[in-house]
């Protein structure tokens, strides 16, 4: 993959849908590698971009829209991900989602991996030989945000591995850790009672769900920034192993998220309403 990066040039990267610190940052720190290599390279100015990630994304967000030579989708599962005006074709697609659909010409797949973040890594390893301390900040990031801080069950040796080889290379853990997992908004934590407070239970417990209408987010006067990483709630009940929130995000349309345990398999479960994921996390749209 790294070997096919430095065989072209002028890069757009693309990040998904309702896009998460993975998809962000990954894309972020592969940006500035192709840049070191004296690569023209941007990312996507996406639409759905919260406020929480514009900072980190600004040096690298496209500045016009004139089109680029070859497009490069980063922790992008299926072509249903990809934002709109987007064209085809999709040269490279870099991820880790073992439910990946084969839309691009080239696919670097690393399922094994808890995030986009590790196989980018490695990648930029193997492209410029080191990491910056910039890019090593914005993978800990990629990598932290898509493991829960490293609590999901996605979470293996070699993502403890990546995250430690991240901070010696100069990420700042306690900074990213504080601002990501340890600070709210007032709004976010009215809207988590709202969530909690409305929270069901089905098959003796085993199965929790959650519930996020855009009357709620009214109510509690919650903008995107606060909605980020809102599907972990039901999960922490005591007994479930399947947890569900289904997100109102527009009329008649909804996001639903599935988390589950070990011997559950959620990528299957949002198969049937043509999402998919991973085996602990997946999703689909209604």
């Amino acid at each position: 993959c790294a070997a096919w990066l430095a065989g072209h040039d002028d890069y757009l990267i693309v990040s998904h849908r309702r896009p998460d610190g993975d998809t962000l940052c990954s894309g972020a720190a592969l940006c500035s590698a192709l840049r070191r290599r004296g690569k023209s390279a941007w990312c996507l100015r996406n639409a759905e971009l919260t406020e929480t990630y514009r900072p980190y994304m600004e040096p690298y967000m496209e500045e016009g829209s004139a089109p680029h030579a070859v497009t490069v989708t980063v922790d992008v599962a299926s072509e249903g991900l990809i934002p709109e005006g987007v064209g085809a074709p999709i040269a490279l697609a870099i991820d880790h989602h073992p439910s990946n659909s084969r839309f691009a010409d080239n696919l670097c797949l690393a399922a094994e991996s808890s995030s986009c973040g590790e196989l980018v890594m490695d990648i930029i390893r193997e492209l410029c030989g080191n990491l910056t301390a910039e890019e090593a900040r914005l993978l800990y990031i990629a990598v932290s945000t898509d493991t829960g801080c490293f609590q999901y069950s996605n979470t293996n040796p070699h993502t403890l591995r990546a995250a430690a080889e991240l901070i010696e290379m100069g990420a700042d853990n306690h900074e990213i850790n504080t601002q990501f997992f340890r600070t709210f908004s007032h709004a976010r934590l009215k809207l988590e009672g709202l969530m909690l407070s409305g929270m069901q239970y089905f098959r003796e417990g085993k199965i929790s769900a959650t519930l996020v209408t855009r009357e709620m987010l009214a109510r509690c006067a919650a903008g995107e920034s606060d909605c980020e990483d809102l599907a972990g709630i039901a999960g922490r009940a005591k007994g479930s192993l399947v947890s569900i929130m289904v997100r109102e995000i527009g009329p008649g349309v909804s996001k639903v998220s599935v988390r589950t345990k070990p011997g559950y398999n959620a990528s299957d479960i949002c198969a049937v309403f043509g999402g998919g994921g991973h085996a602990m996390a997946a999703g689909a749209t209604l």
